[in-house]
């Protein structure tokens, strides 16, 4: 059933972690270039504003010259360089005072960028018209200095100057962005990748594995104690899972059930059809040939009973997920083998070669059915054996560990399996190795092993019947 389902997809380069990661990293540059912008704008008015105190402390510097005094040209340009500007005027009380380099002819002012209008959006366009269109335009910038309230202040500004300053801020602003952006997207990323990016992976893997294989009960999610989306999540995943695996082993066993369906009414109406001969004859006999005749049709009325009881206890088999237990596999084989009749009895040697404090962890109830069903297939071949070697019958389990599974074989030197066993075996209702048998204690057994993750195989060998179970570690 499981080889008919197609490949897992391939798992996808670009998954919910990496998604999670950018989609982190892009609001937080999202959110630092909302703070970027007023922060720049912020930035280019403090700038002008610096420009025309330093252009008032100046206009000051050249008030409180004496008129006898001359300012040199180099005084002048000391002044004007010590506010970045190419020529200033200073306004009070209606009077005017030019300030420029006498050597060097005053620039035309392209546009003008009052101080004192402070609207937000205003800023922030001025601020990025000059970071990106900016030029060696010359710009004329009108403030009032501080302390200065009745004086204003008009500086003439190389633009290049201002916008040399503000890429200089926002490249600083980028990289500080990125960084914070980075621990942050980093540290959120962690909380929310324990939170639901692995719980999540684990859905989904678990949801994979399930679809490959899902009469494999190992497959089924084991919720965890979460009380929140994902915990529900998980425990309906286990609930479905569970159900799934249930109705497959059930429609299974009614597919089993439809085919046998001709093979019970003829085998059944044959063996009763025999009793009823039987018993009509015994009815007509009043000598001791009775005594003779009686075991037979008992006999007879058993194997049909016996056939019908083994049909519906397959029918009413309830496909139950495996609990797993820690579990003494010698102990557990040496129950199964008292329960089969084989330990302990008195014309057959029971050989549990597994070593002490081997445990595994399965369903002790389910794996007991295993092994029960295999002693006794292998009790009832050797009791209807007639050895001829003088050898002992035997029966006898063995151990080999592997980095990944535990192998048990059980094995006797009974006389083997038919031709026609082997064709059918684990088949219900064909893979009887005797006569009358079902072949529904293989199927169980083989079944039973599935759910646990292993496997049930015939080994064949030249003496005896031997039997491999794997079961992973």
């Amino acid at each position: 059933m499981a080889n008919d389902i197609p490949d897992a997809p391939k798992r996808v380069i670009f998954g919910l972690s990496m998604k999670l990661i950018t989609m982190i990293i892009a609001m937080i540059m999202v959110v630092e270039v909302l703070i970027y912008l007023p922060s720049v704008a912020n930035f280019r008015i403090n700038w002008m504003d610096d420009r025309v105190h330093i252009a008032g402390v100046a206009a000051q510097v050249i008030e409180t010259v004496p008129d006898t005094m001359d300012l040199t040209p180099t005084m002048i340009g000391k002044l004007l360089s010590s506010a970045e500007a190419e020529a200033l005027v200073v306004r009070t009380e209606g009077q005017s005072q030019l300030i420029e380099r006498p050597d060097v002819p005053m620039p035309v002012a392209a546009y003008a960028a009052d101080t004192r209008e402070r609207a937000p959006l205003d800023l922030i366009a001025g601020a990025l018209e000059i970071l990106f269109f900016g030029s060696n335009r010359t710009m004329r910038v009108i403030g009032v200095p501080m302390d200065s309230q009745d004086v204003v202040v008009e500086v003439l500004i190389n633009e290049a100057l201002l916008r040399q300053e503000l890429l200089i801020y926002s490249r600083n602003i980028f990289w500080l962005s990125l960084l914070v952006a980075s621990f942050t997207s980093f540290a959120i990323f962690l909380f929310l990748n324990g939170l639901l990016v692995r719980p999540i992976s684990r859905l989904t893997s678990n949801m994979v594995a399930f679809r490959q294989n899902p009469d494999d009960a190992n497959k089924i999610i084991v919720p965890s104690d979460r009380r929140d989306e994902v915990g529900v999540a998980e425990r309906e995943l286990a609930a479905m899972e569970t159900n799934i695996f249930t109705l497959l082993k059930q429609k299974q066993h009614l597919a089993d059930l439809g085919l046998a369906v001709a093979k019970i009414n003829h085998d059944l109406r044959n063996t009763l059809g025999a009793a009823q001969l039987l018993s009509d004859q015994v009815a007509n006999l009043d000598d001791p040939h009775v005594q003779r005749l009686a075991p037979r049709l008992v006999n007879t009325l058993d194997r049909a009973i016996n056939f019908c009881q083994s049909v519906l206890d397959y029918g009413r088999h309830k496909a139950v997920p495996p609990k797993f237990e820690r579990v003494d596999l010698r102990a557990l084989l040496d129950e199964s083998a008292t329960e089969a009749a084989v330990r302990m009895h008195p014309e057959i040697d029971w050989r549990n070669q597994v070593p002490d404090n081997v445990i595994i962890r399965v369903d002790p109830d389910q794996i007991a059915r295993v092994f029960t069903n295999l002693f006794k297939n292998a009790r009832e071949a050797l009791e209807v054996q007639h050895r001829q070697d003088g050898e002992r019958p035997w029966v006898a389990v063995e151990l080999e560990t592997t980095p990944d599974q535990l192998r048990l074989t059980v094995e006797d030197n009974g006389p083997g399996l038919s031709p026609r066993a082997k064709d059918n075996l684990f088949r219900a209702f064909e893979g009887s190795g005797r006569a009358g048998g079902t072949g529904l204690g293989l199927a169980i057994a083989k079944e039973l092993a599935e759910a646990h993750g292993g496997t049930l195989a015939y080994v064949d060998v030249q003496k005896g019947t031997k039997f491999e179970i794997s079961l992973p570690r």
